[in-house]
């Protein structure tokens, strides 16, 4: 009877505050004005620019009659990886910004929707074992107040029904923003700045890791955290990511197709 009463209060006090605050899209800045999910309205969700079919099966990068240039960067055991939308810029982008800087935490869930909507190949599903969140430093997590990658995890975890193992990867080192560096200097910058926790070999021991992130841009911190992984005992990584920066000499359109006379290099 209390715990009813208590949830019937935290509805109408819920309730009052939408009412006196009424919830903004955190993209387009406007007033909801109907139930949406993580506080992105309804048309934004639909002017995502998702990554056009066809796709590379182990990438997830859209191909035309050219090779695909980004599987050569992604290590052997690295399997497949996935990515929702494009993020450029546009609504993705400021979908991503609101989740990372904007202290917008609750955008997570729908982002966690549609990269559980990802078609991965029928292994990967039948086999992954379970979810890895890149680290945050902890400077930047104390800053932030959450690790945004480890609450994207927790949302897939729930949703594809497999553990979350936010304790079997650790930071070795600190490392600067990636944002404006060059591939080269992303590479070198993440570099040896993953390790497997202690005492996790057993766990790690086999196992297929989804690693999950906000973006992938060139895959360097992602490949470094497969990385330590690999060492630590897993026997074949993937990648889940909500958005994707576009390839060097990637032309793309405002509804996300690729022009034609692409190169892709990431």
């Amino acid at each position: 009877m209390i715990a009813t009463v208590r949830a019937i209060a935290r509805r109408a006090a819920a309730s009052a505050l939408d009412l006196l605050l009424p919830p903004v899209c955190v993209s387009c800045d406007r007033l909801i004005s109907e139930p949406a999910d993580a506080l992105v309205c309804r048309v934004c969700w639909t002017r995502l620019a998702l990554l056009p079919a066809p796709r590379c099966d182990r990438c997830g990068h859209p191909v035309d009659r050219h090779a695909c240039r980004w599987c050569p960067l992604l290590p052997s055991y690295v399997r497949a990886a996935r990515s929702s939308a494009w993020v450029g810029s546009g609504t993705a982008l400021a979908i991503v910004h609101a989740l990372k800087y904007g202290g917008w935490s609750a955008v997570a869930g729908g982002m966690a929707m549609r990269m559980a909507r990802l078609g991965f190949p029928d292994d990967v599903v039948r086999e992954r074992t379970a979810i890895v969140p890149v680290p945050l430093a902890r400077d930047r997590e104390r800053e932030r107040g959450y690790n945004q990658s480890a609450l994207l995890g927790a949302a897939l975890s729930g949703i594809w029904r497999i553990p979350m193992w936010d304790d079997v990867l650790q930071r070795a080192r600190a490392t600067e923003t990636q944002t404006r560096l060059t591939p080269e200097q992303r590479r070198h910058n993440v570099s040896g700045a993953f390790r497997a926790a202690p005492g996790t070999r057993r766990r790690l021991r086999g196992a297929h890791l989804v690693i999950v992130d906000d973006v992938v841009t060139t895959a360097a911190t992602l490949n470094a955290c497969a990385a330590a992984l690999f060492d630590g005992g897993a026997r074949i990584i993937s990648y889940a990511t909500f958005g994707r920066a576009p390839a060097i000499g990637d032309r793309i359109d405002s509804t996300g197709e690729l022009l034609d006379g692409n190169s892709r290099r990431h």
